[in-house]
């Protein structure tokens, strides 16, 4: 807008103040009302910016640019952001609320383990303490002296030579023989290192038969401690088996839980077996 033509504005803005003014001097039937008195209000205020302009111009000599307000735009600009906070910040929440839920969960997973883990180490000590009665009762009966058919299935004296032929009854497919001739090994030479190892053969001669819970303790009686040998891991493996067969599909599943914890390194057909009781069982995934 040039000086010319804002001189020009408010030339024509006084004339019409003028004759609002001289018309505001006529007598009127009734006075104006509050909102005409801040229309002219309005008006007048107009005017003295003009004036300011015209007078900002005339005294620098350049033109006056009067550039448009950008209030408005400005505004929204500031409500579109205020609305993709908003966004923002409800997509924080609910991501929030996931993640809290998620915890909540992993917490309770982890106390039902836990006390999985104490039921599973409880019903072990049972279990442990069940054999221990059944090996001193065993020894009782040891002390009153072996039966013929015992001292026929073993050669006394020789821990050696009693395994290895023990462990030939069973190569053979004689379990019955072998079930024997282990049975008297435990009674004997149950506290040897080659103890642990024949009642797990002992545990397998008693599965064959059907002999689960008498299975289950020798099993045990073998695993106790979760000795680092090659038998260790099917002896859990059988023990698994036989808790199944004992309709305490609970205990086998944490039974399997710890042959995975204890014995990571398992041999592959051990752990393919591992997976067929766990259905068979319907262990929690």
């Amino acid at each position: 807008m040039t000086r010319n033509s804002l001189l020009a504005t408010v030339a024509a803005f006084t004339v019409v103040m003028g004759a609002a003014t001289a018309w505001s001097q006529t007598p009127m039937p009734d006075p104006l009302d509050d909102r005409s008195v801040k229309r002219l209000e309005k008006m007048e205020k107009v005017v003295r910016e003009l004036r300011s302009i015209v007078f900002q111009g005339r005294d620098s000599g350049k033109p006056v640019t009067v550039m448009p307000a950008e209030t408005d735009s400005q505004i929204a600009a500031l409500t579109d952001r205020v609305a993709d906070l908003e966004e923002t910040l409800t997509r924080l929440n609910g991501a929030n609320e996931t993640l809290t839920f998620q915890l909540e969960q992993a917490q309770k997973a982890l106390a039902t383990s836990d006390a999985a883990n104490r039921a599973l180490g409880d019903r072990l000590a049972a279990l442990e303490g069940r054999t221990t009665q059944s090996e001193a009762a065993a020894a009782t009966a040891a002390a009153a002296g072996p039966t013929e058919e015992e001292e026929a299935a073993a050669d006394v004296g020789d821990p050696a030579a009693d395994f290895a032929k023990a462990r030939q009854f069973m190569l053979d497919g004689d379990y019955d023989s072998a079930e024997t001739a282990f049975s008297a090994f435990v009674k004997r030479y149950g506290d040897t290192e080659k103890g642990p190892e024949a009642r797990y053969w002992l545990g397998k001669t008693l599965s064959v038969r059907g002999a689960n819970a008498e299975a289950a303790g020798a099993f045990i009686g073998a695993i106790r401690g979760w000795p680092r040998t090659s038998w260790a891991p099917d002896a859990t493996l059988e023990l698994s088996r036989s808790l199944v067969a004992l309709k305490k599909p609970a205990d086998a599943c944490q039974t399997l839980d710890e042959l995975a914890r204890r014995y990571p390194k398992a041999p592959t057909a051990v752990l393919t077996r591992a997976q067929a009781v766990r259905t068979q069982a319907r262990c929690a995934a």
